[in-house]
């Protein structure tokens, strides 16, 4: 699997990722309307290339030249790289592919000097087992009002970069 810094042109591969990813995915948790709505939040063509121009890090993952996922981090403090997105296409599940992503995630955070990767995801995701399997811990709980009705309930992980002295 490669890495690819995306681009704007990338933008209607991640949007196609993302519509075969979520229901699968959040399915039995959130509403047909929910997911919607969500999709149209946060995958809208202004809001990817304004990430994707702007501090967040956005990367295709790619296999045998076909995009299999992306993921996406930003800087948000001197110390802390935030992972905003890791998604796979379902064909891609069991095949080691969230493990490679979340160690390119690591190192580039180390490149860029963080000491900690954050992370938010849904308390009834299946990927909160991944995580800690990856060696995340869970911080905190975050119930965030992302309008319309609608709350993003999530734990709150965290990676450490810098062994424990």
């Amino acid at each position: 699997m490669q890495f690819r810094k995306a681009t704007i042109l990338d933008i209607p591969t991640i949007q196609a990722i993302a519509e075969e990813t979520w229901r699968p995915t959040y399915s039995h948790i959130l509403t047909e309307q929910q997911t919607l709505y969500m999709l149209e939040l946060m995958y809208n063509s202004e809001t990817l290339q304004a990430q994707i121009e702007g501090n967040v890090s956005f990367y295709m993952v790619e296999e045998s030249a076909e995009s299999v996922g992306y993921v996406a981090f930003e800087i948000t403090s001197k110390d802390v790289v935030k992972l905003h997105k890791i998604y796979f296409r379902p064909d891609q599940k069991k095949k080691g592919a969230g493990r490679l992503a979340i160690e390119f995630v690591k190192n580039q955070a180390r490149q860029l000097g963080a000491r900690s990767i954050e992370l938010n995801v849904n308390k009834y995701n299946s990927a909160v087992d991944f995580y800690l399997k990856m060696g995340f811990t869970q911080q905190r709980d975050m119930i965030l009002d992302i309008g319309q009705g609608y709350v993003m309930d999530d734990y709150v992980m965290q990676f450490d970069l810098m062994p424990v002295q």
